[in-house]
């Protein structure tokens, strides 16, 4: 029997080997479409629906910071605005740590990071959040 969605967590990895570590949330993986309509004149009055310009959303990992949240303040303080972007995988793994499903991104670089809120009246575990552009997906495995 296959437990499946039991305790799985998201590791993400920079295509030079660079780990970024692992993620208890990851949002983002969606494409869109626009749709471009053209509506025929005359007698016939049918609208074309012609292909459009195609969006890929922002990812958006989130976790408790941990040790590997260095790892990420490196990374971030080497890419620069001129460099040449690297591709990303992010991969869902199980308990166990074996790899679910992975997906691989184009050209990844880093929107926004946040740290955590500090407040030691709050009873919140400190988390952190990447959010990552990309140029759509590469691959599915």
């Amino acid at each position: 029997m296959t437990e499946t969605a039991l305790s799985l967590h998201f590791s993400v990895e920079i295509d030079d080997g660079r780990s970024l570590g692992d993620w208890t949330k990851c949002e983002g993986l969606s494409v869109e479409w626009d749709l471009l309509e053209y509506k025929e004149g005359g007698v016939n009055n049918y609208i074309h629906r012609l292909p459009g310009r195609t969006k890929y959303q922002n990812l958006k990992l989130t976790r408790p910071v941990t040790s590997a949240t260095a790892d990420v303040i490196a990374w971030l303080k080497e890419v620069g605005p001129t460099q040449d972007w690297p591709n990303a995988k992010v991969a869902v793994r199980d308990a166990a740590g074996e790899e679910v499903v992975a997906w691989t991104f184009g050209h990844v670089r880093p929107v926004k990071w946040q740290g955590p809120t500090l407040d030691v009246g709050q009873n919140q575990v400190a988390t952190e959040t990447l959010e990552l552009a990309h140029d759509g997906f590469l691959a599915l495995s």
